[in-house]
């Protein structure tokens, strides 16, 4: 069976944890109307979804 020969440290340990509370900014990308939005969503401004309108917005 497989056993650890040495503890391993505190630092160690943590340097293998660290990237769980990593944020990264969300993708955006230009909606034909100029606004920006999260891709392969319907745009909030102006409620269109790959050229064809979805729902409408109100002014």
């Amino acid at each position: 069976m497989a056993v650890p020969k040495r503890k391993t440290s505190k630092a160690r340990r943590d340097k293998r944890r660290n990237n769980l509370w990593k944020l990264t900014a969300p993708t955006l990308v230009k909606c034909e109307c100029g606004a920006y939005k999260r891709p392969h969503r319907i745009c909030p401004t102006c409620g269109t979804y790959n050229g064809r309108t979805v729902i409408e917005v109100g002014e």
